[in-house]
């Protein structure tokens, strides 16, 4: 698979996201549409947009330094807006946006300043909802809320009681909290969209093993299982989901794929695809960070790429050397330490 078929598959629209968005009065903004998922993202929209013929304009926001990638939004027919949405007077001059997918936010690095992804994660939320406070919200969040599990247990539901570990978790759920506070007090339709974690072989945890696998990196089995969905998936059940969003009560929704999977069992698959012997450095621990999507299927319908197929695509793209990001999910973390 190349780069412009990986852009393809991931920006497929489906029937069904078509007809919803047709369903869904006003414009689409991607807030913080520069990161790992905005810029497929705002693509995918601007796609089932043009394949239904419906008239919306979809927006994607960020700092943008990357001058290709926003050549590429342009070309799919997204109307890029540069801001840093820090600043008030760039918010100020932005358009009044209907609905809006906030994917602004901060992990990585968490460690080594810890306020700025406080303020990104905490503070950018009240200072979007004054900006726009009647919009309609879809709004990232983490399955890292949620406290590792037995898994005998099964992955967390929406109603499982949340135990974030370490400050990036707790800053996730601080911008919950400030979502929440304006669907409560001011009608604001919100939906809290807690992922966990996305598949789009330049990254993932799919990637972070096939990479370990081939390096001769032993596999750290402190966390012993995982969910995971192909990012073409995440991104349609993102934009589906503007149509749940609520006041005064703001809906919960966990994204991810239906299977538990085994980090023992997948690495050893990625060895044999490899033909590589793979090194464990720890034995399994005993809890795992786990969520279940029951509710989103029921919404949305499964995920359209198995698990299967993206083990497949996962191997063959290492092999081939395609590019990477760079930028690994440490989903092995069990400190929160980000």
């Amino acid at each position: 698979m190349t780069p412009a078929e990986l852009e393809r598959i991931l920006t497929q629209p489906t029937e069904t996201l078509v007809a919803d968005l047709a369903r869904l009065p006003g414009d689409i903004a991607v807030l913080g549409a520069g990161g790992k998922m905005g810029p497929t993202l705002a693509r995918l929209a601007a796609r089932a947009c043009r394949a239904g013929g419906i008239d919306k304009r979809v927006y994607a926001v960020s700092r943008f330094g990357d001058r290709a990638g926003v050549e590429e939004l342009e070309a799919a027919g997204v109307t890029v807006l540069r801001a840093d949405l820090l600043k008030a007077e760039e918010r100020a001059a932005l358009p009044d946006f209907s609905n809006i997918l906030y994917l602004a936010g901060r992990k990585f690095g968490t460690g080594a300043d810890a306020a700025l992804t406080w303020t990104m994660n905490a503070t950018l939320p009240a200072l979007v909802l004054e900006r726009w406070p009647s919009a309609r919200y879809v709004v990232f969040s983490s399955g890292n809320l949620y406290p590792a599990v037995d898994p005998a247990e099964g992955g967390c539901r929406e109603e499982h009681p949340l135990g974030p570990v370490g400050e990036y978790a707790m800053s996730v759920l601080a911008r919950e909290r400030v979502f929440e506070h304006a669907a409560t007090t001011q009608g604001t339709k919100v939906l809290l969209y807690r992922l966990n974690y996305a598949v789009a072989l330049e990254y993932g945890v799919l990637c972070d093993l096939g990479t370990q696998v081939l390096a001769g990196t032993p596999i750290d089995l402190g966390m012993p299982l995982f969910n995971c969905i192909w990012q073409g998936d995440a991104n349609r059940y993102a934009l589906q989901s503007l149509l749940l969003a609520s006041a005064p009560r703001p809906a919960v929704l966990n994204v991810t794929g239906p299977e538990t999977l085994s980090v023992w069992q997948t690495a050893l698959w990625l060895g044999e695809e490899f033909e590589r012997e793979v090194l464990f450095a720890s034995e399994p621990g005993p809890r795992a960070l786990l969520s279940d999507a029951g509710r989103c299927f029921r919404h949305f319908g499964y995920p359209t790429v198995t698990v299967e197929q993206m083990l497949e695509w996962q191997a063959a793209w290492l092999l081939e050397g395609q590019p990477l990001l760079g930028k690994p999910t440490h989903f092995q973390e069990t400190g929160g330490q980000f």
